[in-house]
């Protein structure tokens, strides 16, 4: 399978928060996920830590056996945090303190100068750079020219659409979007509401090479297990 599978663990800690507890853990969550099958860990530690903590980041960081992709706000606190950590890839998001999830991609034309400093400082620091984007080509084209590294397109309104013709329209710009980030060389993910009902689709682009997905993973596991969860996802992804 060419796609790694990245378990965001966010709704793990958010569980936690709930009750100020010290479970369920995110930390062994994590490790879970990993002796399942994931590629990947991702989280985002957000400005208003409502979820993930800095503790969770600094544990995922000394106990993470695959790669730890830090989701972040392009703010000078966070790039003070990306440098002391080192995760092995950070992925900028745009971020809003009364959002639920993230509601889109970053708009990268209108924020280039601010953007293009962040990349710069994380790559100084030999962090490997995403940029969360909407499935736009302009929106590729632009962080190819900031300097990224990678992108992950933004999939909710696939994933949201209300109709076949409407998932139709919205999975080509998807699969027109991965192309002509590969076409630059850019390194391409996705992920935002992808589950195991409309993973495969996204899965079968070969452009894609890594899904980000952590609510429905972590939903499932309420029921199943996280190993179980994992590995359904996976045989999925095998099948798309």
């Amino acid at each position: 399978m060419g796609q790694r599978l990245g378990v965001n663990v966010d709704h793990v800690a958010t569980l936690r928060q709930v009750r100020r507890a010290t479970y369920p853990d995110p930390v062994t969550a994590a490790a879970l996920a990993e002796a399942a099958g994931a590629g990947q860990i991702t989280i985002h530690l957000r400005e208003d830590r409502r979820h993930i903590q800095d503790r969770d980041l600094k544990l995922l960081r000394e106990t993470c056996q695959t790669l730890l992709n830090l989701e972040m706000a392009a703010t000078q606190e966070m790039v003070k945090i990306a440098y002391e950590v080192k995760p092995d890839l950070v992925t900028l998001v745009p971020e809003r303190r009364e959002e639920l999830t993230t509601e889109g991609g970053l708009d990268v034309s209108s924020q280039r100068e601010s953007l293009a400093q962040v990349v710069r400082h994380l790559k100084d620091g030999d962090v490997v750079v995403s940029l969360f984007i909407d499935p736009d080509l302009d929106a590729v084209r632009a962080s190819h020219k900031l300097g990224a590294d990678r992108i992950e397109l933004h999939t909710g309104r696939y994933c949201e659409a209300r109709n076949a013709k409407e998932r139709s329209r919205e999975l080509l710009r998807v699969v027109d979007a991965a192309r002509a980030g590969s076409k630059l060389g850019l390194g391409v993910a996705a992920g935002h509401g992808l589950n195991y009902e409309n993973v495969q689709a996204i899965a079968r682009i070969g452009e894609i090479d890594e899904l980000n997905i952590g609510h429905a993973i972590v939903a499932r596991s309420v029921l199943v297990g996280m190993d179980r969860a994992v590995r359904d996802m996976l045989a999925l992804m095998r099948d798309g």
